[in-house]
């Protein structure tokens, strides 16, 4: 079989999380045939993987927003049909727009998004826009923000499709559209994985983005919103790692039936057999995760700092790759103006190396899936202290059916003050640590091993194409 595989913002060019998981996930299936169709902001990333490619991965196709912003004006005008009007109007107002109709123009017709980006159709459709629900914003404000939203989606709809078997993307959004988009043009299925929910990662993220004019982010949000609802569409299968992540996608509208959780897994045998650590008069923790702001290292070093008032011996070890330089400047310098001697930012390293050196491990995201490095921690019996984010406090406490224990503490988000407190328990109840550490161990030894989750997706390929069949001959 030929899976194209299609990933956004990760894969080849970002290590850690969503991008380990796919390398190994392709590793471990080498009767088959990869395809990457990786979707990246910025051109100058091109070329620049940060994996060796698996052997069985045959093509590996690249796209970039940023290069959207060359394509060359075209004079010529373009005379819209009535319907394909009416699937623009919707998708100018980020709605349910007539997505085969887009791929029929953009794609097989290939007319030009500038073109209409630049004509007086687009101009009718936006002053309708900013008469009903922007009255008391700048125009020319609204113009360039809804360009900015939906030059770089035309422009990926007029992309070269990669031959495949099945589209099998690894996130809604820009890469759920294209999954959609090579289901339509080689007629054959396409499914939909989500780590994270995306629209509520986007969301989060739009609220909190100082580059976004305020009375737009309602709008932004509405964007991420149709591309995900692009993506659920004709998907014949939707996968999430967890049984709450299901249910959030029901409620955004994709069909139950069609909806599954399949639970992560890593090599638990890698880890398995880490002895604790040796006393060295330090309590060492550890965070394994990319410095960005939706891991909020800003909290985990404010609490650190708390908690260094209150115990004298014990160290922080950051692990992990830069993935908003920014951001990991303003923690550098929060580091120094907090005066943390004993808080050590890593770069990329081998986590089986430093494992080793962790008494436990910390999470301090604002926003998770099903997080491997908190798996990875326990396999090595290392227990956690996690944020109560996505499947986090289900991997502390145990899913539905599993009693084995408690494996850490679960502490809000953004709330350094129980995130101190819980360290601070961790540090000084060695004995209930070590019961907590093996107690994730027995966990990941039990549901989240990794030939279990391949066995799942194997599974899942074949329900899919199942379902394609049976739609197909209906």
């Amino acid at each position: 079989m030929r899976i194209c595989v299609i990933l956004e913002g990760c894969y080849p060019y970002v290590t850690g999380g969503v991008s380990t998981w796919v390398h190994q996930y392709m590793k471990a299936m080498p009767q088959h045939e990869f395809v990457v169709w990786a979707v990246g902001a910025d051109s100058k990333d091109q070329g620049k993987f940060k994996y060796e490619l698996p052997d069985n991965v045959v093509e590996i196709r690249e796209i970039f927003l940023n290069d959207a912003l060359t394509m060359p004006f075209v004079k010529e005008k373009y005379k819209f049909k009535e319907e394909e009007l009416e699937a623009l109007r919707e998708f100018v107002n980020c709605r349910e727009p007539d997505w085969e109709t887009l791929f029929r123009m953009y794609h097989d017709n290939k007319v030009s998004p500038v073109a209409f980006l630049m004509s007086e159709d687009f101009l009718e459709i936006l002053m309708k826009i900013c008469h009903e629900e922007y009255p008391y914003t700048s125009f020319s404000d609204l113009f360039h923000t809804v360009r900015s939203m939906l030059l770089p989606v035309l422009y990926i709809l007029q992309s070269d499709v990669p031959k495949a078997d099945i589209y099998h993307a690894i996130a809604t959004g820009y890469s759920g559209v294209l999954a959609r988009l090579g289901s339509y043009v080689n007629g054959v299925p396409y499914e939909i994985t989500e780590h994270g929910i995306y629209t509520r990662e986007r969301e989060e993220e739009i609220i909190r983005a100082k580059w976004v004019i305020p009375a737009f982010k309602r709008f932004w949000v509405r964007f991420f919103y149709m591309l995900s609802g692009a993506a659920y569409g004709k998907a014949s299968m939707i996968t999430s790692l967890f049984d709450k992540a299901r249910e959030t996608q029901i409620e955004m509208g994709c069909v139950p039936e069609l909806c599954r959780y399949i639970t992560n897994g890593i090599h638990y045998e890698r880890f398995s057999s880490m002895r604790p650590k040796k006393d060295n008069g330090y309590v060492d923790i550890g965070a394994v995760l990319r410095i960005s702001p939706i891991k909020d290292v800003k909290t985990l070093l404010y609490a650190f700092a708390d908690l260094r008032s209150r115990i004298s011996n014990v160290r922080l070890y950051i692990a992990g790759p830069e993935d908003d330089e920014e951001y990991a400047k303003e923690c550098y310098d929060l580091k120094e103006q907090l005066g943390l001697a004993d808080a050590y930012f890593l770069g990329t390293v081998n986590i089986l190396e430093y494992m080793e050196k962790f008494d436990f491990t910390v999470l301090s995201s604002i926003s998770e899936g099903q997080p491997l490095a908190v798996l990875e921690s326990f396999a090595a019996g290392r227990p956690c202290v996690v944020t109560d984010v996505g499947c986090c406090k289900q991997l502390i406490n145990g899913m539905e059916g599993d009693d084995l224990g408690v494996a850490g503490y679960c502490v809000p988000p953004m709330y350094r003050e129980a995130l101190c407190d819980a360290l601070e328990m961790m540090c000084t109840h060695t004995e209930e640590r070590y019961q907590m550490g093996q107690i994730g161990r027995k966990r990941v030894e039990k549901y989240f091993r990794h030939e279990d989750m391949i066995r799942n997706y194997q599974e899942a390929y074949d329900e899919v194409f199942r379902r394609w069949q049976e739609s197909v001959s209906a």
